[in-house]
């Protein structure tokens, strides 16, 4: 049976130029660095190379902090707790804003602030799924202490205006954290541009290893940490330095930004075809204008088709895909990003999210297309709810 992964926006597979690169550093050149001998201080130049990857990659300074962390969820829970520690338990403001399709790392880290009191905003979406900058603008308040909004979505994968956003923020003297792990190795992501506070990033989300990730922090903008016991990462995250992990982090973020082009272009023209082929079929939408989209991701609604029961048909012919976030891949209600986009109640559970990478060829997309249809006939003609109707096209 032929195997299609379309699951990228979950995890990608490790490039094996990434995984060469990691090798040596599992069983040869395994010290931990912060110890003063050899096997401890060899470690030292890969580290310095890889640290500055991460920074050549989203063009932070040298001033700036990139803090290694054990992926962007804790990276995303250090920034919004931090401020609750720094900035709101002191009863200096207790107000934050963020969106209704957050990631569950990020709304799950602001209900908890809702149970300390906080008082918090959680931004409605356009039809298209993007939280517009004049909205953020509006639920500013003299009490606003941070805004947090994800730079691209990772069910709809549309990209939101994070430069704007940076803008007002900075204007009412207010924190600015973005969530850029599906970003990284698909657009252009520049933090000095972007006039960003915090970012979190995640190397599996862009062909690196699990189990690493990072927060970009701007000069100037300190964070309490949340992990104590040394002085690694200059004091703001304690724990023994994931040697392994963070070359090949670095390593993928290379690899990312050398690829940027061939995304922008393979990749989107393959998405693109895949697209056009399943908005061939009758009563069927995606979320989101192609050009407000990262170049690799479809989420798409087929009525009269639930969700899971095509990600079985799909499963059952090798393909790998998903309703959503992998992170509620198990939670079987309403999909929340079809509901922010006020999308009928018929269509909240039939979303399918199809996401590509470099490593997706066209016979890939082409046996997805044939599966897809296929499956979307077989499963119609065994549902009551769904009759074709010309006019619903």
């Amino acid at each position: 049976m032929k195997k299609v992964y379309l699951d990228n926006n979950a995890t990608t597979m490790v490039d094996p130029k990434v995984k060469e690169a990691m090798d040596p550093f599992f069983c040869e050149i395994f010290g931990n660095p912060n110890s003063l001998h050899d096997f401890g201080t060899k470690t030292h130049p890969y580290l310095r190379k890889a640290m500055d990857q991460l920074y050549n990659g989203i063009n932070a300074r040298d001033e700036d902090d990139i803090v290694i962390t054990s992926c962007a969820t804790e990276s995303n829970n250090w920034v919004i707790k931090s401020v609750f520690f720094d900035h709101i338990k002191n009863g200096e403001k207790n107000h934050v804003i963020t969106t209704e399709v957050e990631h569950p790392s990020v709304l799950a880290a602001f209900k908890w602030l809702e149970s300390q009191g906080v008082k918090v905003t959680y931004l409605p979406v356009n039809s298209e799924g993007i939280v517009e900058a004049h909205t953020v603008k509006d639920f500013i308040r003299e009490d606003t202490a941070l805004v947090s909004i994800m730079w691209a979505n990772n069910e709809t994968g549309m990209i939101f205006p994070i430069e704007e956003i940076a803008q007002i923020c900075k204007e009412n003297g207010v924190l600015f954290h973005t969530d850029g792990v599906q970003a990284i190795g698909k657009i252009k992501v520049d933090v000095q541009k972007a006039g960003i506070d915090y970012m979190s990033f995640s190397a599996h989300k862009f062909h690196g290893p699990k189990g690493v990730g990072g927060l970009y922090i701007k000069a100037g903008k300190e964070l309490t940490p949340l992990l104590h016991g040394g002085e690694h990462m200059r004091g703001l995250r304690s724990g023994t330095l994931n040697v392994p992990g963070i070359v090949g982090m670095g390593e993928a973020m290379e690899l990312a930004s050398y690829y940027l082009e061939f995304e922008a272009k393979k990749v989107r023209a393959l998405r693109d075809k895949l697209e056009d082929a399943l908005l061939e079929i009758p009563d069927t939408f995606v979320v989101g204008s192609r050009d407000k989209r990262v170049p690799n991701t479809i989420l798409i609604s087929v009525r009269g088709v639930e969700g899971e029961a095509m990600l079985w048909d799909l499963n059952r012919a090798g393909i790998a895909a998903s309703t959503g976030s992998a992170c509620a891949s198990e939670d079987l209600e309403a999909n929340p990003v079809m509901e922010a986009i006020g999308a009928e109640a018929d269509l909240a559970h039939t979303a399918v999210r199809l996401s590509l990478s470099r490593f997706t060829t066209e016979e890939d997309i082409d046996y997805t297309i044939e599966v897809f249809k296929k499956a979307v006939e077989r499963l119609r003609s065994i549902s009551s709810s769904y009759a074709y109707k010309p006019e619903n096209i």
